[in-house]
């Protein structure tokens, strides 16, 4: 018969490195190398959120309407939507689902900051997904903006960077969580209670406080002298997903008992919301896919964008109600665009320009920050004073931006951010690009 501690220990580090808990802190932390297994305290935000539409959106569909015959059908330029500084293209009549531009642009437009003519440099999923999550297109080992502010900020967090999909590479900075419904955040949780119900727990008060006290003795007894390198290892991922679980129990009061309607994002943004009120988690990648319209494209990205908007309206509203709207940083993006011309199969195909979106804190809304022409090509850009350049100015890159986010985040200079530099020269950085 297997020694129940033995198996208990085993199960539970299971459990918990399947969501990230078991290596949340460095093996070679000190603070777990001397036994100490102190709860990570809460993190109080800013939260960052980063909204993938996964296949390459048609931004002439939203924020860069066209409205020239051949590259969209579905309206004319007299159509084009105004909101303040936005210009956005008119929802069609027939979708059934989700929210409207006008919608959208009514509510939250002025608090969104729109880049047009963003330079994606290729148009191959892999490495564009790369390149946008990462701002460097040459490199596999670069961690994703997500990644590299979870570690800078709250590297000790449970969950610092929790992912749904998409590109999520995190430079061995920071573990990658995954948490795909909402029951699996009770799960874990509530790991010492059956079916993750805290009102059903395994143990009573006394058994409870009784393996407490045991942990706690256990922890600060000098157990990592002359272990083998491995067992030191394990030792440490014990410790650490205990403390991390131990800390979870704060996210039990904010997580939902129904996963919330309305498509694939708001199930998503439940989980992250719940985590980032609770302290527990820095940054959340949040992914939904079918973008990559080759054939009907009018079809998929009257279905998809409206989709897509709702569940950053859904993000948005039940932050306010939790009380922490205000702490979000919010990037909504796509790998690439949709060609200005349709194919044979009334599709649209890879194009290497695109457009990029932000609201949130520290990021001055109801603006506008570069063009596309008729012909969707994009227009440079003057990084000091963000004009439209066509004779001196810069084609704008996913690393401009990516500069410009670490910069807003305030960790530029960072050692993570010095580890992954991005080579940005003085002349090309982009001047005040969030306010």
């Amino acid at each position: 018969m297997a020694n129940p501690k033995t198996t208990s220990r085993r199960d539970f580090l299971k459990f918990c490195s399947s969501a990230g808990l078991g290596v949340a802190m460095p093996f070679a932390s000190p603070t777990l190398l001397h036994g100490k297994t102190k709860i990570p305290a809460p993190y109080e935000g800013p939260y960052y959120v980063v909204f993938n539409a996964s296949g390459g959106w048609d931004t002439t569909y939203l924020m860069d309407p066209k409205g020239v015959n051949e590259i969209n059908r579905l309206y004319k330029a007299g159509d084009i939507q105004t909101h303040g500084a936005h210009k956005f293209a008119p929802t069609a009549a027939h979708i059934e689902n989700g929210m409207s531009n006008e919608t959208f642009f009514k509510a939250y437009g002025d608090e969104l900051l729109v880049f047009n003519g963003l330079d994606y440099s290729i148009n191959n999923h892999s490495p564009c997904k790369r390149y946008m999550a990462t701002g460097k297109l040459d490199s596999l080992s670069y961690p994703t903006f997500a990644a590299l502010v979870a570690a800078c900020r709250g590297p000790e967090t449970p969950l610092a960077f929790l992912t749904f999909g998409n590109y999520s590479a995190t430079g061995n900075l920071v573990p990658m969580a995954r948490i795909p419904y909402l029951s699996s955040l009770k799960f874990i949780a509530a790991a010492d209670s059956i079916k993750g119900i805290s009102r059903l727990p395994y143990h009573d008060d006394f058994a409870q406080d009784l393996i407490e006290k045991t942990l706690d003795e256990r922890s600060k007894a000098p157990l990592m002298t002359g272990q083998l390198p491995r067992a030191e290892r394990a030792q440490s991922m014990l410790y650490a997903a205990q403390s991390n679980s131990k800390a979870l129990k704060r996210a039990i009061p904010f997580i939902s008992d129904k996963d919330p309607k309305g498509g694939r994002l708001p199930r998503q943004a439940e989980i992250a919301l719940s985590c980032f009120k609770a302290g527990v988690c820095v940054s959340a990648n949040l992914s939904i896919t079918q973008f990559d319209s080759h054939a009907k494209n009018d079809r998929d990205q009257m279905k998809l964008i409206p989709e897509f908007l709702s569940g950053i309206d859904f993000l948005i509203k039940r932050s306010e109600e939790l009380g922490i709207r205000e702490k979000l940083v919010i990037i909504v993006q796509s790998e690439m665009g949709r060609t200005p011309h349709y194919n044979k199969g009334d599709g649209k195909d890879h194009w290497s320009i695109g457009s990029i979106m932000f609201m949130g804190q520290g990021i001055t809304g109801n603006r506008v920050i570069g063009a596309t022409d008729e012909k969707q090509f994009l227009k440079p850009i003057n990084p000091k004073s963000l004009a439209i350049d066509e004779k001196s100015g810069i084609r704008t890159r996913p690393e401009h931006i990516h500069q410009a986010l670490r910069e807003l985040a305030g960790i530029e200079d960072h050692p993570f951010s010095k580890k992954y530099p991005l080579k940005i020269t003085n002349t090309e950085k982009l001047h005040n690009f969030f306010s």
